[in-house]
């Protein structure tokens, strides 16, 4: 944003691409130290390297925070307490990423092998 914190926003931000008002969003829960947080695809317009960035102010920034992410992209959600994996609006499996991934035959397990975050 040219102006920073001055910059004019249009209606609904739509002078902001999907991204700037992702990270606009994330900015606004900074400031006012959110407590809980819920994180809906936050990062899902954002190129990899942003993303990774962004998920390292995330961990260290909201340490002390409730953090709810909603994601489909594994490596969002890895440095997570836990993972509630859900299927057809049910939840199939809630527990730590480890324990997640130490459970071959879950949907977890398939999910992260599909998408390349574990080798076979």
């Amino acid at each position: 944003m040219p102006n920073k914190f001055s910059t004019e926003l249009a209606d609904k931000g739509s002078n902001l691409s999907v991204g700037e008002r992702q990270m606009l969003c994330l900015v606004r829960a900074l400031l006012v130290q959110s407590k809980i947080v819920v994180l809906d695809e936050a990062t899902a317009a954002m190129d990899h390297e942003t993303d990774v960035k962004l998920q390292r102010v995330i961990a260290e920034e909201f340490a002390n925070a409730t953090v709810l992410t909603i994601a489909h992209r594994l490596h969002t959600i890895m440095n997570s307490d836990r993972i509630m994996v859900m299927d057809a609006g049910r939840v199939v499996e809630f527990d730590s990423p480890s324990a997640l991934m130490a459970k071959e035959d879950g949907t977890f397990y398939r999910l992260a092998k599909d998408g390349g975050v574990l080798s076979a």
